[in-house]
């Protein structure tokens, strides 16, 4: 766990030295979605329809950003071939750096939101599901991610290739999310899509971390 607090720290103090990757994520989320209502017009309702899509899947596409540096930057000047024989299994170190992303780029969406909540109009019974579902789902976006940006490095025109990749993985999380809170704001319950979201986020957590680090192993072969 010392070796994972470790390579937490250091992607973190990365993040924050370089900082353009977490800019560049928070200022397309935000821009996507304060460009919605000039694209379809003012109209309350419209926006309050389509608010939880709209957030959702800026939101999907803003963690998509910064995914393919996630191992590119170590790949590329050697550090990844140093982490892959440490003593922590690579597995952990896949897990850290997923971790990190997340802090560095999901954390900072939620942190939006309810902003961007209040300005796309979504009445205030969808705002706790929305935040819960993102909660749920970004990491989610983050372990997928992972897996894809594992298989793509070193590829040429990886960004293009990681979208083909993890694009149709995203869907039933994209799904979910939003009908969770559509279900709310139509007074259903929504606790059927939490429980699905959770169940992705169940699985994917043990398995992302493994996938990835087998692909890194395949990759540094």
């Amino acid at each position: 766990m010392t070796g994972f607090a470790a390579i937490v720290r250091r992607d973190l103090r990365l993040a924050l030295r370089q900082g353009s990757d977490s800019t560049m994520v928070v200022m397309f989320f935000v821009l996507t979605c304060v460009l919605f209502p000039f694209g379809v017009g003012p109209e309350p309702n419209i926006l309050a329809r389509i608010a939880p899509g709209v957030i959702w899947v800026a939101a999907l596409l803003a963690s998509m950003l910064a995914l393919e540096r996630l191992f590119l930057a170590d790949y590329e000047d050697g550090s990844l071939e140093l982490l892959a024989t440490a003593p922590p299994p690579l597995e952990f170190v896949v897990a850290a750096k997923i971790l990190a992303h997340w802090l560095t780029t999901g954390l900072p969406l939620l942190i939006a939101t309810p902003l961007l909540a209040i300005l796309l109009n979504l009445p205030s019974e969808g705002f706790q599901v929305l935040i819960a579902t993102l909660l749920l789902g970004t990491p989610t976006l983050s372990l997928i991610g992972a897996i894809g940006a594992a298989l793509i490095l070193g590829a040429r025109r990886g960004g293009v290739l990681l979208s083909l990749l993890v694009l149709p993985l995203y869907i039933p999380v994209l799904i979910f999310g939003v009908g969770a809170v559509d279900a709310v704001i139509g007074g259903f319950p929504a606790r059927t899509h939490v429980l699905v979201l959770s169940g992705i986020l169940a699985v994917a957590l043990p398995l992302a971390p493994f996938a990835a680090a087998a692909a890194l192993r395949q990759a540094l072969e």
